[in-house]
């Protein structure tokens, strides 16, 4: 029974929150109206229904992209959003909007996802040259070299007069999703069901390497996956909505420390968790200055930067 109140827990908040979600908005809508009312109807199909199902898959995603990039690099501090995957998969996106515009927007999301993967490697190749007694260099490294990226990127925008472009990408909201510019998100929710399947295997390669290969482990072919899924979830996210910082790294923290490491059992906690934060985060910045929006990267931002460095202070008063 006490196994099971993490996962009921959960699914309660979910549940909860999305109704919320449904009848926050400039739009009055009412349970009663949905039915009798064909205009509320259309809103709930068109714009509610869409934007909570995709703060819903985005915090699932980036959720669960977090747990696999710290365990493959066996650091609980590290995320797509403070390794450069975010900022590389912007890159590629800001490439391909100067060269190829007319692209599809799958097309898009694939070189997004190229760049996003070279950028997971070079990060995974930094990571291999430090000291492995230091782990607080990892995020620290992680840091500097997104900014470094994201420099690389502001500074072409700025070349080509499209720092607008960024502006949208780095917000991380969903005001504009709607039916038929938010489906690429389920991609990631199908990501993030395959992590699940795969959970066993992404907990022994976070014993490393060597003990990995020890224990039968084929770490190449695991490493090779999480870093794909890792690459395509943040190109989905940040094609789709932009930027959520902080979103891979607090979440997991968070149920590591109430649950343990057995990616098994905590990985729907994590995927549901990190979904009600971001789509929570929707809600407190449709609310806070309404009739106008905030967006969700921003407010997830500012809370998850504070656990961010309660994390990073707090391990190191104890090492």
């Amino acid at each position: 029974m006490h196994k099971t109140r993490p996962y009921a827990w959960t699914i309660a908040t979910l549940l909860i929150l999305s109704g919320v979600s449904i009848f926050v908005g400039v739009g009055d809508m009412t349970f009663s109206g949905l039915w009798l009312n064909p205009s509320e109807m259309q809103l709930l199909l068109i714009s509610r229904g869409p934007r909570t199902f995709a703060a819903l898959l985005t915090g699932a995603s980036m959720a669960v992209s977090g747990v696999i990039m710290q365990l493959l690099v066996r650091n609980k501090f590290v995320e797509p959003g403070t390794t450069g995957t975010t900022e590389s998969a912007m890159l590629g996106l800001l490439l391909v909007t100067l060269f190829a515009p007319q692209w599809p927007i799958f097309a898009k999301m694939a070189v997004a996802a190229l760049t996003a993967l070279l950028g997971v490697l070079g990060f995974v190749f930094l990571v291999r040259k430090l000291p492995p007694q230091r782990p607080l260099m990892i995020p620290i490294v992680g840091l500097i070299y997104g900014g470094i990226l994201g420099a690389g990127a502001t500074f072409i925008a700025y070349q080509a007069d499209l720092i607008q472009y960024i502006g949208v990408w780095m917000s991380g909201e969903f005001s504009g999703v709607l039916a038929g510019r938010y489906e690429l998100l389920w991609l990631a929710g199908g990501l993030t069901l395959l992590a699940y399947f795969s959970a066993d295997q992404f907990t022994v390669a976070g014993l490393g390497r060597d003990t990995s290969r020890a224990l039968g482990l084929r770490y190449g072919y695991v490493l090779a996956l999480g870093v794909s899924t890792v690459a395509l979830v943040s190109a989905l996210v940040v094609v789709t909505v932009g930027m959520l910082p902080f979103v891979g790294l607090v979440v997991p923290n968070i149920v590591s420390r109430i649950m343990g490491d057995n990616l098994r059992q905590s990985l729907p906690v994590v995927a549901g968790l990190g979904a009600g934060c971001v789509l929570l985060s929707d809600i407190v910045g449709r609310v806070a200055r309404f009739p106008y929006e905030i967006p969700a990267g921003t407010v997830f931002g500012i809370l998850g930067a504070a656990v961010f460095l309660w994390l990073l202070l707090g391990r190191r008063s104890h090492v």
